[in-house]
């Protein structure tokens, strides 16, 4: 049956497809008719009988013919759930062409959008999983640096990561190392999860391969199945370039055609010797920082964020580091060479650094809380002195007055979100809410008071064969930070042999994205503020915290039986002070920063929410592509490349912008007044802050729950359960105080 082919109808139960192959209605149209017309906004979906059409797309004032449909092929699906202008034109080819055609309203009259479930988009790149086979470099000649060199040119991918210049190029060509692939090999795997390296073709030549569409390659509607050729690489081609950005399953398969040599380099190599500041710098800062006093009060990543932001000054012999009597206002630590200090034109003491020999001194520590008068000069003796800087303003921008840390201690930040012990032997299973590729959400309920709960559980091994124990222990530590109306609560968590479990509250109205389709809520300004007004209150209050989300979209936003939106799933979320580095996230919502991994801050989730507003507004993510690298290739060209659908023009169209900016510090939540810019945007004129911060606004949808036990706005199933990847423990103890 063709409509077993359609991804849409593929969410319908296998019991309804007959119903809906019988209400669709035959049509023929003559030659040269315009079955659809590109930009029109529609509401019917098409399946080709017999003859054949021709889809086209006009670019520039350019027809341009992208694929010839025949029998089986299919079109306008989307029109069945929501208004969307049509993508390209099809035109019935000589002879005519006869379709089956259903329109919305039929489809809506069937019932048939309620029972459609949706495929969740994943996240990516959560893991710290390493490949723990590179390689020594190989030794190159002229020529083959010349080849790399032309490759790592020729990648454009590549060029959205990191900038290409002579130094960077030069660093790459010689960290990689050759290796030998015979013919026929497979060197990357489709969906295989170890995708660790980035390869450039010395000599020989790689078939690229993709699961095959049914029918027609040239299909609008591509749908998986088997396997066909879709492009070489040939001596001085490059692939992989994804692996080197984040974990993420490998999307093709690359097969040697002949004998062939490639150089390779890792992600691990890529990202330590090409970000801004590597990892083993920052620790190695955080050792020198735990040694000042005055800083004891500061939690690891409140001293790995000042890490960060630590300036490297030289001195030369006889130049003064400080003067006496001087007003001071920055913090300097001397981690190699010699300094006397001098005090009413005595000398009173020396300083002596070798980090070498983690040797290091400090002064001017005093300076971080208070401008007072240096209280003594220090003179370089040595031929060089190099120091560590921070200056207060910077100390305070980050974290405060030092003096309230102190007074706060090593507590850290907190919340005042308490809740009742809960025994897990006194909870029952009701049914299973939801799938992840690693784990499951199910309805829980209490044996003697009868309430329920959602219970989230985790793979062990998949956690482990991931990388991401220190993920799932922050997202630990982050829930129990948080209180807020708007975000999923935690109430418990527990350490089975196989899982890890978190108990939370429950949102019995379902996902925000499946409501979205099954509802046809797209457009609609009144439902958008209402959602966005309430991930504008969670970002707030997670921002306060300093807490990164990263994560936002439709699939991770709930509604409670009430009608109240709730963020939830804090998997990619971190507790940051100043930037990260940390390529992860959603590709459909991924800020230029996160492309080209020069560090992100709290502005990469005012980004997710102008992508959030288009996609209420518009039924799809401005930026969307069929492939990772086409969103990012988008994005780094800038919203103002997109063409605005009518629904998000006017007020919308100004806030989407206003956080859309490639710059993270002009996005409009992060100017001067903060969040408040966002609450007062025209977008909102009228809208009740206060009555929606109170849960006393009534919400624009309020879905159907019968009662606490109800699973109908849930439809997953229990063959999508995934497969338990068993753990055997590697005794780190990582997982501890779980």
């Amino acid at each position: 049956m063709y409509l077993q082919r359609v991804p849409l109808m593929k969410g319908l139960p296998p019991d309804q497809l007959p119903i809906l192959a019988r209400e669709m209605t035959t049509q023929f149209y003559q030659a040269k008719t315009t079955i659809i017309a590109q930009g029109d906004t529609g509401n019917e979906f098409f399946i080709i009988q017999s003859g054949t059409a021709v889809a086209s797309i006009k670019k520039d004032g350019v027809e341009n013919e992208v694929a010839t449909l025949k029998a089986g092929d299919y079109f306008g699906e989307n029109a069945l759930l929501r208004d969307e202008p049509r993508q390209a034109s099809v035109t019935a080819n000589t002879g005519g062409v006869t379709c089956l055609k259903m329109t919305r309203a039929k489809f809506q009259t069937l019932n048939l959008a309620e029972q459609l479930q949706f495929v969740n988009r994943k996240a990516v790149g959560n893991g710290k999983q390493q490949a723990g086979k590179a390689k020594k470099p190989t030794n190159k000649s002229p020529n083959e640096l010349e080849l790399i060199a032309k490759a790592l040119k020729g990648n454009d991918n590549l060029k959205l990561m990191v900038k290409l210049d002579t130094d960077n190029i030069k660093k790459l060509s010689e960290l990689m190392w050759e290796e030998e692939v015979h013919a026929g090999e497979t060197i990357i795997a489709e969906g295989d999860l170890d995708a660790f390296y980035f390869y450039i073709v010395k000599e020989g030549g790689f078939e690229v391969e993709i699961r095959d569409t049914s029918g027609d390659a040239k299909n609008l509607n591509a749908v998986a199945s088997g396997s066909k050729v879709v492009s070489s690489v040939e001596s001085g081609g490059s692939f992989g370039e994804l692996a080197l950005l984040y974990l993420a399953p490998r999307a093709a398969t690359v097969k040697a055609r002949e004998m062939s040599t490639v150089y390779v380099i890792d992600r691990d190599q890529f990202k330590r010797h090409l970000m801004p500041c590597s990892e083993a710098k920052i620790k190695q800062y955080v050792k020198i920082l735990d040694t000042v006093k005055s800083l004891n009060s500061l939690i690891r990543e409140e001293k790995e964020a000042l890490a960060q932001e630590l300036t490297e000054m030289h001195f030369q012999k006889g130049e003064e580091i400080v003067r006496q009597g001087e007003q001071g206002n920055t913090f300097y630590i001397l981690y190699d060479g010699e300094c006397e200090v001098i005090k009413d034109g005595k000398k009173v003491s020396s300083l002596e650094a070798k980090i070498s020999h983690e040797k290091v001194e400090y002064f001017g520590e005093l300076a971080l809380m208070q401008s007072d008068a240096r209280a003594a000069t220090v003179k370089v003796t040595t031929s060089t002195a190099k120091t560590l800087t921070l200056e207060r303003s910077k100390f305070n921008e980050l974290l405060g007055p030092l003096s309230e840390l102190v007074s706060r201690g090593k507590k850290g930040p907190t919340s005042s979100w308490k809740s009742e012990k809960i025994v897990r032997k006194d909870l029952s299973r009701i049914g299973l809410l939801g799938c992840g590729g690693f784990g499951t959400v199910e309805m829980y309920e209490h044996k003697v008071t009868g309430q329920t709960y959602a219970m989230k559980s985790l793979s062990k091994g998949y956690i482990v064969k991931t990388g991401m124990q220190e993920s799932v222990m922050n997202e630990k530590s982050i829930l129990m930070m948080t209180n807020s109306d708007f975000i999923i609560k935690l109430y418990e968590t527990y350490n089975g042999s196989q899982s890890l479990y978190f108990l939370m509250e429950l949102a019995l109205g379902g996902e925000l994205y499946a409501t979205y389709n099954r509802k046809g809520l797209h457009g609609s300004e009144k439902h958008a503020k209402y959602y966005v007004a309430g991930v504008t209150f969670a970002f707030e209050h997670l921002h306060d915290r300093n807490v990164i989300y990263r994560d936002l979209k439709p699939e991770n936003l709930l509604l409670t039986e009430h009608g109240h939106i709730k963020l939830t799933d804090m998997g990619l979320a971190k507790f940051v002070i100043g930037k990260t580095f940390t390529t992860c996230g959603t590709p459909d919502y991924f800020a230029p920063e996160l492309i080209s991994s020069s560090g992100h801050n709290k502005a990469v989730d005012w980004w997710t929410l102008g992508v959030l507003i288009f996609e209420l507004m518009s039924g799809h993510p401005p930026f969307e592509s069929a492939y990772p690298m086409q969103i990012y290739t988008k994005v780094m060209k800038g919203i103002n490349k997109v063409v605005m659908p009518q629904k998000c023009q006017g007020a919308t169209g100004e806030l989407i912008k206003a956080l859309l900016k490639n710059d993270p510090g002009e996005r409009i939540a992060m100017k001067t007044g903060g969040v408040q810019n966002v609450k007062d945007h025209n977008f909102f004129s009228g809208f009740e802050w206060a009555k929606m911060k109170k849960l006393e606004l009534p919400p624009p949808y309020v879905p159907v729950v019968k009662s606490k036990k109800d699973l109908a706005n849930f439809c997953a199933r229990k063959e999508d359960m995934p497969r338990q990847l068993e753990y055997h423990d590697p005794g780190t103890g990582w997982d501890k105080d779980f």
